[in-house]
């Protein structure tokens, strides 16, 4: 049989190759986003008193009551902005399904989106797989900041949705509330709908506040929230995550959600429902995650290696202008076969595979593992 396919382009991911080409090497792995240390030993005990309590049949479709009824209470306690939890909120399979369903319940053939890369990598085959079109806006280096005229000369009346990510994966940077200003000021008296990726909103440093859609209220009435208990709770395989919209959105978001996953993972949305009573177990990320920085950046400021200490994620973009003219691609496989470190290129996640001398690192690391991937860097 002779098939078309529907992502005729589409190449493995970069984090399945690099993570791979680190096992094969025993490269140290500071390319794909997991910790390497174990979670919270009270949340993995209230999982498996679930599963012991009999909880292993299907939850209810859009999440367990008591875990959106908390969820809820965490935007009103974060941000005085609230969610219903019975018709705006649902758990998800994760973030990336949650992104994938809201382009799906939204994006018709024809319909163009707008994306800033360097952008995650499943925004684009998303939108593809649903027949609309993305418009990418590249940001650059040092700073990765948007200009909105750009962004104002883009939009059209094909213009569906714009897909936001901050804090920003992979360059670590995060939208001021100037940017979200802009963006309600552009989409206001529109029908675009804003997609806002906030998997790493308890993960920003150096003081700063994050920007989420939810505290300006115009862009709140139009945009989906997605979020990510396993980014947050160092549990990724757990592939838990929410998304939060008003009900006009969220009716949609479930039509679809119901039938590519239905329901997700019972006695983990229950464990989740009890660990977020205690608001520590986020608000201390940030501190946690900004002495990993500052350790990992203080170990390599005497590389050849330049950078602009990330803002949020745990994600460090370095630049290696002063060490090499190779292709960012070619480096960082260079890199994990020939000095045991992996990283991920962002040339990955530009427009067509624009390279600006950068690699990503993850620091969401033992201090031990930040420690040995530094004197490598160092002697690089």
């Amino acid at each position: 049989m002779n098939h078309q396919s529907k992502l005729p382009n589409l190449e493995t991911t970069i984090f399945s190759v690099m993570s791979a080409l680190a096992h094969k090497h025993k490269a140290i792995n500071l390319s794909q986003g997991f910790p390497d240390f174990k979670g919270d030993q009270k949340l993995i005990d209230l999982v498996s008193a679930n599963m012991n309590a009999g909880y292993n049949y299907y939850a209810p479709m859009p999440g367990v009551l008591k875990l959106r009824e908390a969820i809820a209470k965490k935007y009103d306690d974060l941000y005085s902005s609230t969610y219903n939890p019975d018709n705006e909120i649902t758990v998800t399979a994760g973030a990336t399904q949650a992104i994938y369903t809201a382009i799906t319940a939204l994006i018709r053939p024809g319909d163009e989106v707008i994306v800033f890369r360097p952008a995650y990598d499943c925004y684009i085959p998303s939108i593809e797989l649903n027949g609309g079109k993305a418009i990418s806006i590249q940001l650059h280096k040092p700073d990765y900041k948007i200009d909105w005229n750009n962004v104002a000369k883009a939009i059209n009346n094909n213009t569906k949705m714009i897909i936001i990510n901050t804090p920003h994966n992979p360059s670590g940077t995060v939208f001021s509330k100037e940017d979200m200003l802009q963006l309600q000021k552009l989409t206001n008296n529109t029908n675009i709908v804003v997609l806002s990726d906030e998997v790493y909103e308890h993960i920003i440093f150096d003081d700063e506040q994050h920007q989420s859609v939810c505290l300006f209220p115009e862009l709140k009435s139009r945009s989906f929230i997605t979020a990510s208990f396993g980014k947050t709770f160092h549990n990724t395989g757990w592939k838990t995550g929410y998304c939060c919209a008003p009900k006009e959105l969220m009716d949609e978001f479930v039509k679809v959600h119901q039938f590519n996953v239905f329901s997700v993972n019972h006695p983990i949305q229950l464990a989740l429902a009890v660990y977020l009573e205690e608001p520590n177990h986020y608000l201390d990320l940030s501190q946690l995650f900004q002495e990993k920085r500052d350790l990992f950046l203080n170990l390599i400021k005497d590389s050849k290696f330049t950078f602009t200490p990330s803002k949020g994620t745990y994600f460090q973009a370095l630049d290696y202008s002063n060490i090499s003219n190779e292709n960012d691609y070619d480096l960082a496989i260079r890199l994990t076969k020939e000095h045991g470190i992996a990283s991920i290129p962002i040339s990955v996640f530009n427009k067509n595979k624009l390279d600006e001398k950068m690699l990503r690192f993850c620091f969401a690391k033992t201090d031990d593992t930040l420690k040995r991937g530094a004197e490598i860097l160092c002697n690089i």
